[in-house]
């Protein structure tokens, strides 16, 4: 459990009511300020006194003290809240910390996080460590709780098991169960999933869906068995139907489904014009998909789509407050509110020039606050290097599976039938089929076969990031698959590539093999340097980084490569399981 039970302990609370009473002064004074008001629906003007990390009275009065007051006047800006990114995967390579900093720069100073590498990555202990660390920086970190993998684990019934899921409900942090990755086991009978939704329920906590063309009649099963929200509306049409069944509907634009112009204008041709139940989510994109933004983007998207201007800001603020039972903290700007504030030079442009968190100052007149987010001791809660004893051998690299595996897409697989002779250390450059193994991070077991449609001309690939943590090896020549996998091993877990026993290509994730160290300002520039490389090499669609993360997921169709082996989604079934070393 969090060490501080409250938000805010009785001294805390005195200590606010008297700033009022002109015993105490202010942190902040935000002179003139005209903000948007959600509860009046209109920008009106008024003066903000902030101590600490809390706004203590909007109004017209102005305060009694002044002592070491900062003072600013806002005659120039137009105040909104700070925006709420509802869905976060923050482990794409970045980690939560670098994405809460540099999502701030772009006013997204509040983050619901999936939990599912920690609970993966780290003992239960020290995932609540580093989310009592979280708890101190600018942004405010809430956590979700997984129901499911999304991939056949071989020992899921202990990372998975009820006592470790009943914790994490139980967390302060925690504002949700979900999102329901393994909702097909639910509608087979799962009563363990279903017992852990009514526990979420008991403790006023929402449910996250994943429910990506669901039928009209499943959807509203999903709503009997506790549902609120689903985010894998890719029409108009889906969002109508969430709507109907009493969902709340985010409206997702990532990496893989840049998707909310279309809905947007698939819900209007529809007739769809009211938005308080519905949210703006990224969904975890790659680093460079945000170069241009996070929630503020989509905001702007959303105001050029023709949705009103108040409208588009509560999407991104206190639509999802709302939902997620914390209006009362975030979403708007009032009294008793978390100072989280953010100053714009004309509604029309959603970017901050300015930010505070908290009630410190992020970003100031474009201008980062560099010492605004500490950095965070990563080996003391348990995100240290990668670690492997063991070694790759070239017996390891024997690929004889009559079927291998096809890309449709970035993220999409199907079995096809291997023609190749794959019995040689090399295959030709002339098609786009590769080896591909996935083996254990411990070096236990591993699965091999072929993988069609990823690359034409790479030679050895190797990456420790992965749904599980497992690593990925994929390429054309066993020597160069070899060679990154020891550059790997080297630099304690990365994605590397491999050409004439030469390093061509390296991205270092220190974290547990999982997430860079670096900023995300840094890691933008080297996975678009490695998305570059790849598409020389053949590799078609738009995101690598999601490509090694769904190989093994099977929330999506329809063979994947897990743990257990290769796996059929559509029939629940191993078809070939894994080789122990």
């Amino acid at each position: 459990m969090l060490e501080q039970r409250y938000r805010w302990k009785n001294k805390h609370l005195r200590d606010q009511v008297s700033v009022l009473d002109g015993k105490l002064a202010p942190t902040i004074l935000l002179k003139n300020a005209k903000y948007l008001n959600q509860t009046f629906r209109k920008w009106m003007t008024a003066n903000i006194w902030i101590y600490g990390d809390r706004i203590v009275y909007v109004g017209d009065r102005t305060p009694d003290l002044l002592e070491h007051t900062e003072i600013i006047d806002c005659s120039n800006y137009l105040l909104v809240p700070g925006y709420i990114e509802p869905h976060a995967h923050p482990f794409q390579l970045y980690n939560p910390h670098s994405f809460a900093r540099y999502a701030s720069q772009f006013g997204t100073t509040v983050l619901i996080n999936d939990n599912m590498a920690l609970m993966l990555q780290l003992e239960k202990k020290k995932a609540f460590s580093l989310l009592r660390e979280m708890r101190n920086i600018p942004s405010t970190m809430y956590w979700w709780c997984r129901f499911d993998a999304q991939t056949e684990l071989q020992n899921e019934e202990f990372t998975f098991s009820h006592s470790e899921v009943k914790s994490w409900l139980e967390h302060d942090a925690v504002l949700q169960g979900g999102e329901l990755t393994g909702w097909p086991r639910l509608l087979d009978g799962d009563d363990l999933m279903l017992h852990w939704i009514q526990e979420a329920k008991r403790m006023r906590k929402q449910i996250e869906g994943h429910f990506p063309g669901a039928s009209e009649k499943t959807l509203a099963k999903m709503m009997l068995f506790g549902a609120d929200c689903d985010h894998e509306s890719m029409t108009g049409e889906d969002v109508f139907n969430r709507l109907m069944q009493g969902y709340t509907v985010s409206l997702r634009n990532s990496s893989i489904r840049p998707d909310l112009a279309k809905l947007l204008d698939e819900m209007h041709e529809i007739g769809i014009t009211t938005y308080d139940k519905c949210m703006l989510t990224t969904d975890g994109s790659s680093a460079s998909f945000y170069e241009q933004g996070i929630i503020d983007q989509m905001i702007r998207i959303a105001i050029e789509k023709g949705v009103p201007i108040i409208d588009a800001y509560n999407m991104g603020t206190v639509n999802v407050a709302k939902y997620y039972n914390i209006e009362y903290l975030h979403g708007n700007i009032a009294t008793g509110r978390v100072a989280n504030i953010n100053f714009l030079t004309e509604e029309t442009n959603p970017t901050p020039v300015s930010v505070i968190a908290k009630g410190k100052w992020v970003k100031r007149e474009h201008q980062v606050v560099e010492d605004a987010y500490q950095p965070i001791n990563w080996r003391e809660n348990g995100l240290d290097p990668l670690e492997i004893n063991w070694e790759l051998t070239m017996d390891d690299l024997q690929f004889s599976m009559p079927f291998g595996i096809q890309m449709e897409n970035a993220v999409i697989t199907k079995p096809y039938s291997v023609s190749i002779d794959a019995s040689y250390d090399e295959l030709p450059h002339t098609h786009d089929e590769c080896f591909f193994m996935l083996i254990d991070r411990n070096g236990k077991w591993r699965i091999n076969t072929i993988l069609k449609g990823f690359a034409s001309k790479l030679s050895g690939f190797v990456s420790s990031f992965s749904n599980t943590g497992d690593l990925i090896l994929i390429g054309k020549n066993k020597a160069d698959m070899m060679t990154a996998f020891k550059r790997m091993k080297e630099m304690g877990g990365g994605i590397v590539a491999a050409e004439n026993g030469s390093i061509v290509q390296e991205i270092p994730l220190p974290l547990k093999g999982a997430m860079s160290a670096q900023s995300v300002e840094e890691l933008i520039e080297v996975e678009k340097q490695l998305l570059t490389y790849l598409k020389v090499k053949g590799y078609r669609f738009a995101d690598p980084i999601y490509s090694l993360l769904f190989f093994s997921s099977t929330h999506l169709p329809y063979i994947r490569i897990t743990q257990r082996g290769m796996y059929d989604v559509m029939n629940k079934m191993v078809l070939f399981p894994s080789i122990m070393r």
